[in-house]
């Protein structure tokens, strides 16, 4: 929900690519959650092969069957700031659209922008291509 909105606000469309899952504190903080085999195996069963999980979570992989693991790119991650630089696309302006004046480009997203701390620490890419 909180990357839901983040993109209705930025105007920047999500990646269709992949799933995310895990819970967000009011100060962004990415939280643990459970049911990590079965939300991973759903991913899988849908054809999604690029996965955003809690940090914290890395350790719940244990329980996934392997050759599901070595199919799916898993991104673990402690900030909501490191899902939004993954998970939200940059939209390409139409060839003919002439500049947007000043005054009509949106409050908000600069807003939001702004209130998304940024860590030094990025988030951590586990991929198929990497474990071998």
């Amino acid at each position: 929900l909180t990357l839901a909105i983040a993109s209705a606000l930025s105007q920047r469309p999500v990646r269709r690519d992949l799933a995310m899952t895990g819970e967000v504190t009011l100060r962004g903080r990415v939280l643990e959650i459970g049911g990590v085999k079965e939300k991973v195996l759903a991913a899988y069963r849908a054809g999604l092969r690029h996965l955003i999980m809690p940090a914290s979570n890395e350790k719940d992989l244990r329980d996934v069957p392997d050759e599901v693991q070595k199919l799916i790119s898993f991104t673990f991650v402690s900030q909501m700031d490191e899902v939004l630089r993954i998970a939200l696309l940059t939209p390409e302006p139409a060839a003919d659209a002439p500049p947007a004046p000043e005054s009509s480009r949106p409050v908000v997203p600069d807003r939001l922008a702004a209130a998304v701390p940024v860590t030094s620490e990025p988030a951590r890419v586990v991929s198929a291509e990497s474990a071998e």
